[in-house]
């Protein structure tokens, strides 16, 4: 699955291409046999384009800890906006 999600980096437009998403959701079950099997959990990766589309290490490189979280947080919403409106 690619897909493609409009964003930036320290203020700087880019295209971020998700290359593997993966959310399970958590059973919230009292007899779950892990964290993980009650929380439940998303896999993401994603690569960073620049404005055309051609990978751009120089500004992958200016990724941090924050800017990490919150593109995770933007391909999140955006599958489960997708798998919203798909119901």
């Amino acid at each position: 699955m690619l897909t493609k999600i409009n964003s930036t980096i320290k203020g700087i437009p880019c295209i971020i291409n998700v290359t593997y998403y993966h959310h399970c959701q958590g059973s919230q079950s009292y007899n779950a046999p892990s964290d993980l099997d009650y929380y439940g959990f998303t896999e993401i990766e994603f690569d960073v384009l620049d404005r055309k589309g051609y990978k751009a290490p120089w500004l992958e490189r200016k990724l941090n800890e924050a800017e990490v979280e919150r593109i995770e947080i933007e391909i999140y919403e955006y599958f489960r906006d997708l798998e919203n409106y798909c119901d």
